[in-house]
């Protein structure tokens, strides 16, 4: 069965071409080829899954031959997928969140009068991801990773009559070809150093490659990462591309285009292992980014935005722990799995709650919703307690573990455990506060809605989601709630990736694990109830408060687009408008001058050939004075 796993992306591609060619006529059910085409690829994976569980662990890495890509003298490059454990867990991931995003989406997108459209952009969307975790080389990986890319442009601006929603498409994709000149310059470095881009080749000749080149070739597809994950300095596209529809929110978030960053730098550690300097970046840009998510999160009153900034804090937790090594490898794979459904479903529940409150985003006009939207917020309260920690739901056993390893940073010795661990032990409180603040000003409180026209509060009238949404949710929350549990167990899951992560590496923390686990839960309960006392048990103002700078700051996504204006955006357009000014004023008048003095020599020369027969023969004597004189010395 796993030489059939190109049945994988090409079903999906497939669905993709036959939504936007079939046109109109395929309206009314052509979203359901996009859903069967998705389950599809989940039955396809799962086969193969229990054919690759079935084997011993040493017989888990497959390379499938495809056909001979490029074929240029001596260099011949084959397209060939790679059957292991990594990725076998994104291709589960993909293709089961997934295909619960499409069926959620069918009722969602129901009035969409391009709903057949918005399928094969989904379609597409896990077609390219499948490309990029099942290639089995850096090159093909790049095709998957430009498909991401697309993809995520056209969904984001799928209602691209708004110009701020098409502004937010743009965003995202020029944030991503900045990112994508460190994987280039990558690739070109692999190149030139092994003379191959598979995975095999750079695997077994890591070790020969001097230090610099790898530090170079790790910070390069760490620059790639940082703008597919949205990490820390490439993260401003994330909260605006909250302009596409919620469930292609969901569909980035948890289980396709964030997670490819995570994914690159996990698959990539035998080039890590030669570069640790470019691991240590790793981990403190993921340290940066956890806490700037976090601190955004916290000030946010749209909901998706909130949410958005909560997957940027929890990608943190994961390039931290991705950052440390083999220590965490197999923690960061583990958390973006459980991520990928308490994320999935809170980002469903989020579509759920707009679609019963007429698509309003603000949480200031919320509340109380708990008796009105009863399933939506028993599976968002699922999600919730998964991303606080609570045990026994699926975040404690993944995040706690990332905690843990932060604080065995280096092998437990200088700073690195003490900063790391401190930081995701903080990271941790402030996740509590962000999220129980979006919970309980969404689902409890006073209500900040009326259903009285004469009421000054916004004309609401909050009903909870027809079937097709509300059974994906419920799916998700119940992985929410126990997915952590069941892969935690006799360290299934660290051991089912030690053929592609290799054996865990067990190190001891500066502080006793006993510490460390009542340590987060304090901090967890002490955000949520300061939460809860701020905006459960409190009034909430329709309107926000002044706040602090702080707050003013984070209201403001920490001023990252102001810094990016000031730093790339007004520069380069300076730039641009003194080469402009430059190629008119001078290059222009430049050459217009030249042509004009060309010219004027021509008219005076057109006067010349006048074609009167006296004027010639005036020439003529003119021309014989002329000669004579000049030849007069030599008469003498």
């Amino acid at each position: 069965m796993i030489d059939a796993a190109w049945l994988l992306i090409a079903i999906p591609l497939l669905s993709a071409a036959f939504l936007l060619l079939s046109g109109r006529r395929s309206d009314r059910w052509g979203h359901w080829i996009g859903v069967c085409a998705s389950g599809a690829a989940f039955v396809v994976g799962a086969v193969i899954l229990v054919d690759l569980l079935g084997r011993d662990a040493g017989d888990r890495v497959h390379d499938v031959h495809l056909f001979d890509w490029i074929s240029a003298g001596d260099l011949v490059v084959h397209a060939g997928l790679r059957i292991d454990p990594l990725s076998m867990t994104f291709v589960m991931l993909v293709t089961c969140v997934g295909s619960l995003i499409h069926v959620y989406s069918v009722a969602y997108m129901e009035h969409d009068a391009d709903r057949r459209r918005f399928f094969a952009y989904l379609n597409l969307f896990v077609a390219a991801m499948l490309i990029l975790v099942l290639a089995d080389s850096y090159l093909l990986l790049f095709v998957g990773w430009e498909g991401v890319g697309l993809a995520s442009y056209l969904l984001i601006g799928f209602w691209n009559h708004v110009p701020q929603y098409a502004t937010a498409a743009k965003k995202a994709f020029i944030m991503n070809r900045v990112a994508d000149v460190g994987m280039i310059v990558a690739l070109g470095a692999l190149f030139s150093t092994f003379g191959a881009l598979d995975f095999a080749t750079v695997e077994q000749a890591a070790g020969t490659a001097s230090e610099p080149i790898m530090t170079l070739i790790g910070l390069m597809l760490l620059v790639a990462a940082c703008g597919k994950s949205a990490q820390f300095p490439l993260q401003a596209w994330l909260g605006d591309a909250m302009a596409g529809p919620t469930p292609v929110s969901a569909l980035i978030h948890a289980a396709t285009m964030v997670t490819a960053g995570v994914y690159l730098i996990v698959r990539s550690g035998p080039v890590y292992e030669q570069a640790p300097t470019a691991l240590l970046v790793v981990a403190l840009i993921g340290a940066i980014t956890l806490l700037f998510g976090a601190i955004v999160g916290c000030a946010k009153d749209d909901i998706k935005k909130a949410l958005a900034a909560s997957t940027m804090s929890q990608i943190g937790y994961m390039m931290l722990a991705a950052g440390l090594g083999p220590i965490g490898y197999a923690f960061a794979i583990f958390h973006l799995l459980t991520h990928g459904f308490f994320k999935a479903g809170m980002f469903l529940g989020a579509g759920s709650v707009m679609h019963g409150m007429n698509d309003d985003v603000n949480m200031r006009h919320y509340g109380n919703l708990s008796r009105f939207m009863k399933v939506t917020w028993i599976t968002f309260g699922l999600g919730w307690l998964a991303i606080l920690g609570v045990p026994p739901f699926s975040g404690f056993w993944s995040k706690d573990k990332i905690i843990e390893a932060a604080f065995s940073a280096d092998h437990g010795h200088g700073w690195q455990p003490w900063v790391f661990g401190l930081v995701a032990l903080f990271g941790a409180g402030l996740t509590a506060f962000y999220m129980s603040r979006l919970f309980f000003m969404t689902f409890h409180g006073k209500a900040r809605w009326a259903t009285e026209e004469s009421s000054p509060l916004p004309q609401r009238h909050p009903h909870e989601s027809p079937r097709l949404m509300t059974v994906p949710m419920i799916i998700l929350a119940l992985g929410s709630a126990g997915l952590g549990l069941f892969l935690a167990l006799g360290d299934g899951f660290v051991t089912w990736l030690e053929p592609t992560t290799g054996v865990l590496e067990h190190h001891e923390p500066v502080l006793p694990i006993p510490v460390i686990m009542i340590s987060t839960l304090v901090v967890v309960f002490v955000g949520a109830a300061l939460a809860w006392r701020q905006y459960g048990a409190s009034d909430v103002p329709t309107t926000p408060p002044i706040g602090s700078p702080l707050t003013r700051a984070a209201r403001r996504d920490l001023y990252q687009d102001d810094v990016n204006e000031a730093l790339i955006m007004r520069p380069g357009q300076y730039a641009t408008r003194t080469l402009v000014y430059a190629d008119k004023k001078v290059l222009d008048n430049a050459v217009t001058g030249t042509a004009g003095l060309v010219g004027s020599f021509g008219l005076l020369l057109r006067k010349l050939q006048n074609g009167h027969v006296r004027t010639y023969a005036a020439y003529i004597i003119i021309g014989l004075v002329a000669m004579l004189l000049a030849l007069a010395p030599w008469w003498n």
